[in-house]
């Protein structure tokens, strides 16, 4: 059943963690890395009650949040929206190491290359949402095969000597702060944030990890249908509401099960992308940090080749690019895929009228908008600025939801399943020091803006 997990490590590898920490670090030093940990620790909290309402109920998040409050389930969906009209940015950040692997087209300039690479990228990954009879097994693999190969050759990178090296500085750095290795500039305010809060899958990303459960089939949510290809002349039944159960001690005991599964196959993600996540900032630290070169501009995903190239010369690079590419670009390819599944499902809830259509069809609506979408926001600026406009945007988000993450553990899911099913109090303790450090996070970001 694992697999949720891993897509959710995939994905965070790919959305921040090769670009922001490893940016910090080599720019600063080790003047922020005893937050990374921390900062990924807190989003454990989120998932497990996000997980633990899709195994409950059958429902996906969302129909929770509009069973809480609709004008608050309103708000979160726009600002969502809004959050992801530049998610496009993911494919011409992998469009930047695929055009500094081929140079192709020649003669074309590094940002044409760029958008190039991207738009191909785009339209392979659209043509697999299209043509895939069932799409979510199709993102598992994609995702599984991204993370072994990350996973890979992030440890074969670390052993060169000139990386271990300076392994006994890097990991004190973990339980304390070093000075910051040149001043602080207040424009980076933005990246620190983005870091933090989106150490592993933050933001609205951390919302699909409901659509990924439902998909796989985990607790009451194995009633639920998947969402299959027009093209297969077959639509599986999306229900619109979820599924109530008796509360006997065999299905309590089997609520037990579903919990340690959810407890696990978070697990895997968080520390999981914590692993991934030390060695990109140890090979900065090593490698880009002495140096002073950054991951920025139309070089986002380049100059952090060297991680492979010190080990495999010229061919390191080529490798390194070509992974940078793949756990990039599929980010926009899961993506459209998880923004597309939240769109459908609130159309499908929220307006009355949409039910008209079906859920398949609504979503095979959205992937088409969005793609639309994404292709013509992705040449506005660089990567780097779009993908931390989004950020901010998300960030919002978090500290609205997380505290009607709260509401729905304390007020709405004992109304639907026996309360003794529902997260207990550690869940919701837990919980609740989240969104407080979220909200301080947000306090002090605009302090810092001032």
């Amino acid at each position: 059943m694992i697999g949720p997990g891993v897509v959710w490590m995939a994905l965070a590898q790919g959305s921040g963690e090769l670009i922001w920490w490893p940016y910090l670090v080599a720019k600063y030093g080790l003047a922020f890395l005893f937050l990374l940990i921390p900062a990924c620790l807190l989003q454990y909290p989120l998932n497990f009650s996000i997980g633990s309402y899709t195994l409950l109920t059958g429902e996906t998040v969302f129909q929770g949040f509009m069973r809480l409050d609709r004008g608050l389930a309103l708000l979160l969906w726009i600002l969502m929206s809004a959050s992801f009209l530049w998610f496009g940015a993911f494919a011409s950040a992998g469009g930047t190491a695929l055009a500094a692997m081929t140079h192709f087209p020649a003669g074309w300039t590094e940002q044409g290359q760029t958008l190039f690479w991207a738009y191909l990228s785009m339209a392979v990954f659209f043509s697999a949402i299209l043509f895939s009879r069932v799409v979510y097994p199709v993102i598992e693999k994609v995702m599984w095969a991204v993370a072994v190969l990350t996973v890979f050759g992030l440890v074969a990178a670390a052993s060169h000597s000139e990386v271990r090296a300076v392994a006994p500085r890097f990991l004190r750095g973990l339980f304390g702060p070093e000075a910051l290795s040149r001043p602080w500039e207040a424009n980076d305010a933005t990246k620190l944030l983005t870091a933090i809060t989106f150490a592993g899958l933050g933001g609205f990303w951390t919302l699909f990890y409901s659509y990924w459960l439902r998909e796989k089939g985990v607790g009451m949510a194995a009633r639920a249908g998947r969402v299959t290809s027009p093209l297969t002349g077959r639509e599986e039944v999306i229900p619109d509401a979820g599924f109530t159960f008796e509360g006997t001690a065999v299905e309590l005991k089997e609520v037990g099960k579903w919990k340690r599964f959810l407890i696990f196959d978070s697990g895997v993600g968080i520390f999981g992308n914590i692993f991934t996540t030390l060695l990109t900032c140890l090979l900065a630290f090593a490698l880009l940090h002495p140096q002073g070169i950054l991951p920025q501009g139309y070089e986002i995903a380049v100059v952090q080749a060297r991680f492979f190239e010190v080990n495999w010369g010229a061919f390191g690079r080529v490798l390194f690019l070509f992974v940078a590419a793949a756990f990039l670009s599929d980010t926009w390819f899961t993506t459209l895929d998880a923004v597309s599944r939240i769109q459908a499902d609130f159309f499908h809830h929220f307006f009355p009228a949409a039910k008209k259509k079906s859920f398949r069809w609504w979503y095979y609506f959205f992937v088409v908008v969005l793609t639309v979408v994404t292709s013509i926001t992705m040449p506005l600026a660089e990567p780097g600025v779009l993908i931390l406009l989004s950020a901010v945007l998300g960030f919002a988000g978090t500290v609205i939801f997380t505290f009607a993450l709260l509401g729905i553990n304390l007020k709405l899911l004992p109304r639907l399943v026996p309360r003794s099913a529902c997260p207990g109090r550690w869940a919701n303790g837990l919980l609740a020091v989240s969104g407080t450090f979220y909200l301080a996070l947000a306090v002090a970001y605009g302090l810092a803006l001032r």
